[in-house]
């Protein structure tokens, strides 16, 4: 294994351009590339292949073609029931942790690579890796970017166009540019799921208590 394939999950500065980390990354890519062709309709051919290309992919992973990431998602773990809508973009350059039964909207870019600042180091296209973490049944509304090193808690909602810079604690509602915690979830959202629409709890199978 070559000197900067080695740093690419340490948080170290490292050249992507190693000939040994591009050589990997295609072979990847050419998945993810086979992945985005198929049709709605071949729903075993795209449970098969994503298998084939994500890290880890707990039972009932469903994204959305097309799927955008660095390194075919060959760095993102998945837990169980995870959904991901249309354009999911996976800067996977470090590994990607998603906890069971998490919904990401559409659009939604979850990113581990950054560049220095000084201006010498990114001419010789320097970068560093930060992994994610987001928990379990969490909620990322459509167009949130979630920045590298970020950890988001279990059954946070993330609003719509976000972008996640610092740590987001469990059970909360979190919005904005930089994204900032608005409320914790709470005995309202018990009995409302959008704005005076009641939830219909004597006609659903579901716990109440859960």
């Amino acid at each position: 294994m070559s000197e900067m394939k080695e740093k690419m999950h340490t948080g170290e500065l490292y050249l992507p351009g190693d000939e040994e980390i591009i050589s990997e990354q295609v072979i990847y890519q050419d998945k993810l590339c086979e992945y985005n062709q198929t049709k709605p309709s071949e729903y075993e051919k795209r449970t098969k292949l994503l298998k084939e290309m994500l890290g880890d992919c707990g039972e009932g992973v469903y994204i959305e073609a097309p799927f955008y990431a660095n390194f075919g998602g060959h760095h993102c773990h998945f837990g169980k029931m995870v959904y991901a809508n249309y354009h999911l973009t996976c800067v996977d350059d470090t590994h990607i942790y998603i906890g069971d039964y998490t919904m990401l909207g559409p659009n939604v870019t979850i990113a581990t690579a950054g560049h220095p600042i000084l201006p010498e180091l990114r001419e010789q296209t320097y970068q560093y890796n930060m992994p994610v973490h987001i928990g379990r049944n969490c909620w990322i509304g459509a167009g949130a970017i979630i920045m590298p090193g970020v950890n988001i808690g279990d059954n946070t909602v993330i609003g719509a166009g976000s972008i996640v810079t610092k740590d987001i604690p469990a059970n909360v509602v979190a919005v904005g540019n930089p994204c900032r915690v608005m409320r914790e979830i709470n005995e309202h959202d018990r009995e409302y799921y959008y704005k005076d629409k009641k939830i219909p709890w004597k006609q659903m199978e579901i716990n109440e208590n859960q």
